[in-house]
């Protein structure tokens, strides 16, 4: 698996991932993000702030870059970047299919993304990977998958990820909604020809949404890499929107909020990449913080009263608008 070459890195910050989504559009449902991005949200002021994103994230040890069909041209501009550093060839790229892009560059489309988990979006999603990533593409991962999805169940297409896999793409799958525990643990049945399908699972967690723990855990003792994602809870645990507890405890540390939230989700042994959805250098460096973090039980205490219902946590963030 590509993720093994994390396993020998000695960066504090190896185990931390940068994601994409929310410089790979115009338009995202992050809290915050008017200020974040300003009003240039042109092709080339995004193409610029990723790759400047890109370069402070591998020069600070990040090495698990994520991007999406759905993330506008987020591929494209990783793209560019890997050909403009081929220095940077110890890290590891995920991007992932079932979601295609159609806001076509507007902050304000009726429909941002359509979802489409069937062979044939499959076939062709991943024939637009390869044109910009080619070898450089290690994971690909079904977006977004529910416990309803029929990528779960269509053994057409369960053969050709395992045909992907045969040549060396790593498969894996991406899951949200109030019921990723049961998405994680059908995911986990998937067999072709009596093996396991998927190598990787990336769900939501974070201090106000844990109900995957427990299958999380699950896939890891499967042998799953875990990674995670929206630690952040879409801006809700930032500076400006957090909870008292998290202040308090982000005072106590003096780091920012968005540290100990993520440090928070670093500390799952589970946990093999935790996901920065940063969209300034600022960001990522004080993201980049939480390596550092040390939080004691009492801490721990305070912050582990902070999760809502699941149900809760999914319809408010459904309430999101984008930006």
């Amino acid at each position: 698996m590509p993720f093994t070459r994390l396993a020998s890195a000695t960066t504090p910050t190896c185990h931390i991932g940068l994601g994409l989504a929310a410089v790979g559009r115009p338009g995202h449902i992050n809290l915050g993000r008017d200020d974040d991005l300003g009003g240039d949200r042109s092709v080339e002021a995004l193409r610029t702030r990723t790759h400047d994103l890109l370069d402070a994230a591998y020069a600070q040890g990040v090495r698990y870059f994520d991007a999406a069909r759905s993330y506008g041209r987020s591929e494209e501009f990783l793209a560019d970047w890997l050909r403009n550093r081929p220095d940077a060839d110890d890290v590891v790229i995920g991007s992932k299919w079932g979601y295609t892009y159609t806001a076509d560059w507007s902050t304000d489309a009726e429909r941002h993304e359509v979802k489409d988990h069937s062979l044939a979006a499959y076939e062709r999603q991943r024939a637009e990977s390869e044109a910009l990533l080619g070898d450089r593409l290690d994971l690909y991962q079904i977006h977004s998958v529910t416990p309803e999805s029929p990528a779960l169940t269509d053994k057409d297409l369960h053969v050709r990820l395992a045909e992907a896999a045969a040549q060396g793409l790593t498969v894996g799958f991406s899951t949200s909604g109030p019921a990723q525990a049961d998405a994680i643990r059908a995911a986990l049945a998937v067999t072709v020809e009596g093996e396991p399908l998927f190598r990787t699972v990336q769900s939501t967690y974070n201090a106000l949404e844990t109900s995957a723990e427990p299958a999380l855990a699950e896939a890891h003792d499967a042998g799953l890499t875990v990674i995670v994602k929206e630690g952040m809870a879409n801006g809700r645990l930032a500076a400006a929107h957090a909870p008292d507890a998290l202040r308090a405890v982000a005072a106590e540390t003096g780091l920012d909020c968005d540290a100990v939230a993520l440090a928070l989700v670093l500390r799952r042994p589970w946990a093999g990449v935790v996901l920065s959805g940063a969209a300034t250098v600022v960001q990522l460096a004080s993201n980049l913080h939480a390596a550092a973090v040390d939080l004691d039980d009492d801490q721990l205490s305070r912050l582990a009263a902070l999760p809502e219902d699941p149900h809760v946590y999914w319809e408010r963030r459904g309430q999101l608008a984008w930006h």
